[in-house]
C-alpha cells in the first residue's frame, strides 16, 4: 500500500511539473506569435489558394494568384522576424522533447533527447521564404502546394514544442487531413534535409 501511495504521489508531482513546463512553453510561444499576424496570414493564403484552384476562368484565377503575392511576402517577413527573436532566447528555454511523451526539464536533464526549437524556426523561416520566392521557376499551383506544406510543417513544430510530436501529428491530421510524413515529403528539399537532421541529432 505504501508503495502504491508513493507511486501515486510521485506521478502527481511529475504531472504537475510537466503541465507547468508545457504551460511555460505555450506562453513563451504565444507571447512572440501574438506580436504578429502569422495565423491570420496563413488563413488568408489557405482560403485564397482554395479560391484560385476553384476558379474555372484562367484570367480570374491569375488575378487571385497575383493578389496573394503581397500576403506571401508579408508572411515571409514576419516569420523571419519571429525566428530572429527566438534565436536570441536562452537555449534552456527552447528545447523540445523528441520522446513520445513530455518530460519536465528534459532540455536540461537529457539534452540529447531534445532538439532546439530556435533552429527549427530558423529552418521554417528559410523554407517558407524560399517557397514564396520560387514563383518564377514553378507554376502557381506547385508554389501554393509547397508553401502550404512549409506552413503545415511549421505549425507541426509549434505544437510539438508546446506538447509532444504525437499531439502535433494528431492535430495536423485533424486540422488539415494531412499526415506528418506527407507534409515532410512535400516541403522544399533543403527544408526536409535540415529539419530531418535537426530532429535526428
Amino acid at each position: 500500500m505504501d508503495v502504491l501511495i508513493l507511486a501515486l504521489l510521485f506521478g502527481g508531482v511529475a504531472l504537475f511539473f510537466q503541465r507547468r513546463d508545457e504551460h511555460r512553453r505555450i506562453v513563451l510561444l504565444g507571447r512572440h506569435l501574438g506580436q504578429y499576424q502569422i495565423e491570420k496570414l496563413m488563413e488568408t493564403l489557405t482560403d485564397g489558394y482554395m479560391r484560385a484552384l476553384g476558379e474555372a476562368e484562367p484570367a480570374r484565377q491569375q488575378q487571385i494568384w497575383s493578389m496573394l503575392t503581397t500576403t506571401e511576402a508579408v508572411l515571409c517577413d514576419q516569420f523571419k522576424r519571429i525566428a530572429s527573436e527566438f534565436a536570441r532566447l536562452d537555449a534552456g528555454m527552447t528545447r523540445a522533447s523528441k520522446l513520445p511523451w513530455s518530460i519536465f526539464y528534459s532540455g536540461r536533464l537529457f539534452p540529447s533527447s531534445t532538439f532546439d526549437f530556435r533552429a527549427a524556426l530558423s529552418i521554417h523561416a528559410r523554407g517558407i521564404c524560399q517557397a514564396v520566392h520560387r514563383g518564377d521557376h514553378v507554376g502557381a499551383k506547385d508554389k501554393a502546394f509547397t508553401i502550404l506544406a512549409e506552413l503545415y510543417l511549421m505549425q507541426h513544430s509549434c505544437h510539438w514544442f508546446c506538447k509532444t510530436k504525437g499531439v502535433a501529428s494528431t492535430r495536423l491530421v485533424l486540422r488539415h487531413q494531412t499526415a506528418y510524413a506527407t507534409v515532410l515529403e512535400s516541403v522544399m528539399p533543403a527544408t526536409r534535409q535540415d529539419y530531418t537532421a535537426l530532429i535526428a541529432r
